[in-house]
């Protein structure tokens, strides 16, 4: 292919495209979107503010307790707030569905509560215009309008045939063709990678892991329409009419953006049902009842386990044992719900990723749902980012209260069973030794290794649009 032809005839469609004032409306309504939707990814700030100060007077609420019985500030507990990654306001993704805050507290894993979207209306279901739902599904119909007449309309007024005895083979005005919707397209998607870029900046974040994820974003996002722009073309060569290209593309869209996400997740929730938060909990502690309760002095398991100890310790009495055997009671307790709960909780999880593998296999048929998975994935507001929050919070948590009944077995009196009375207490320094609750981010890597199907998506699909504006290179008619 001759660079000077190639460069002619994307130069050629531009000036056509520009001809138009619908372009220039066009330009102007995304503009209006972009910034709108950078006006409404910018409340992250606001909202992890608010989450810092409330996990500060968690803290501060922690610590503001007197000396008294650690079983006492087992059950008094604390909060856990999850912060907003630093690229949540490019892709929205799960995140205003997820809670955002769990209360942490002794023999009991309470759920992740206060989402967004259990504040707004029903209205939030048909989703949030975000920066990254701009250039996913929006942006792929301006370039189906602008490039589905570049090749059919040329056909039906005789220029079509003039280029090519004047010289111009198939595959370069194809690809010229395609290198110049491409240009256009990027006019439409360059300023939401810059506006990106900029409110980091003003953010002060500075770390390598943002700056990446925002690099691999700009990537998947420019190869994305790209292969939009390789289809654009190809349904344009292969139609006979303007029309019919136009029909054909608006099909696609439909498909693509509406019919295939909403059908995949129809059908994983149905193949793969899940129960209810009651039948969750109910599940759960039902099986606990099953090995006792801790908090009842006559349960059988705990008295064979009491015998046990009294055996190994060669003593009579709990009164006699070299520790304050309700700390220990406690954390046998603690250690046997909690396995319980992880139990049950990675089985939810395994039938969530099950649900969310079928979506992920039809993006191998769907670019688009390769690319959403990517995005949001990559901004941090993905299913296995939140998953994460939960397992971390859930680890503090066991801490805490194993942490409360080593500090009862070592200074509480062995003979003593209740947590009541200011005898029976441990000095409040222990409390602010105890560290304070941190979210850490799940890192790059670790998030990607979920998204392999939608990475091999993206590259097949690049492929494919190539091998199509290849084939339609050789069959395509200029009449």
């Amino acid at each position: 292919m001759r660079k000077d032809i190639l460069l002619l005839i994307a130069g050629q469609f531009w000036k056509n495209v520009f001809k138009s004032k619908a372009i220039y409306l066009l330009m102007g309504i995304v503009v209006i979107l972009l910034i709108y939707a950078a006006f409404s990814g910018m409340s992250y700030h606001d909202q992890n503010h608010f989450r810092e100060d409330h996990q500060k007077m968690a803290r501060e609420s922690w610590e503001a307790n007197p000396d008294k019985h650690p079983h006492r500030m087992a059950h008094f507990g604390t909060f856990a707030f999850r912060l907003k990654h630093p690229l949540s306001f490019f892709d929205f993704g799960i995140e205003s569905f997820t809670g955002n805050a769990v209360f942490l507290e002794a023999h009991k894993q309470n759920m992740v509560n206060f989402s967004e979207a259990s504040f707004s209306t029903s209205l939030l279901r048909f989703g949030e215009l975000s920066m990254a739902m701009i250039l996913s599904t929006i942006l792929p119909l301006i370039i189906f309008f602008i490039g589905y007449r570049a090749i059919a309309a040329e056909r039906e007024n005789g220029t079509l045939k003039v280029l090519l005895t004047q010289g111009a083979k198939w595959n370069e005005i194809l690809v010229g063709k395609s290198i110049g919707l491409w240009g256009i397209a990027l006019l439409f998607t360059l300023p939401f990678f810059i506006t990106t870029f900029i409110m980091l900046l003003i953010e002060g974040h500075t770390g390598t892991d943002e700056w990446m994820r925002l690099g691999l974003i700009t990537t998947v996002y420019l190869t994305y329409t790209f292969i939009i722009c390789l289809i654009t073309i190809s349904v344009s060569a292969a139609s006979h009419s303007s029309k019919n290209a136009l029909v054909i593309l608006l099909g696609l869209w439909l498909l693509m953006i509406i019919l295939l996400p909403r059908t995949s997740q129809a059908l994983g929730a149905y193949f793969y049902e899940t129960p209810t938060k009651l039948e969750f909990r109910a599940a759960i502690e039902e099986e606990v009842i099953q090995y006792g309760d801790s908090h009842d002095p006559n349960d059988p398991h705990f008295n064979h386990l009491r015998d046990s100890v009294l055996k190994v310790h060669n003593v009579n009495s709990v009164t006699e044992l070299p520790f304050n055997y309700s700390g220990f009671v406690m954390s046998q307790g603690e250690k046997i719900s909690t396995e319980i709960y992880n139990r049950h909780f990675n089985d939810l999880l395994d039938q969530y990723r099950r649900q969310n593998m079928l979506s992920r296999t039809l993006a191998l048929i769907n670019p688009y749902l390769a690319i959403k998975n990517l995005s949001m994935t990559l901004s941090g507001t993905d299913f296995e980012t939140y998953v994460d929050f939960q397992k971390q919070a859930e680890d503090y948590r066991y801490n805490l209260a194993q942490t409360m009944n080593d500090l009862q077995m070592k200074y509480i009196s062995a003979g003593v069973n209740s947590s009541e009375g200011k005898l029976n207490v441990v000095d409040r320094s222990e409390w602010k030794s105890f560290p304070d609750f941190k979210f850490n981010p799940i890192t790059i890597g670790a998030a990607l290794r979920y998204e392999f199907i939608s990475i091999f998506s993206v590259i097949l699909w690049l492929g494919i649009s190539v091998l199509f504006l290849r084939y339609f290179s050789k069959n395509a008619k200029a009449i």
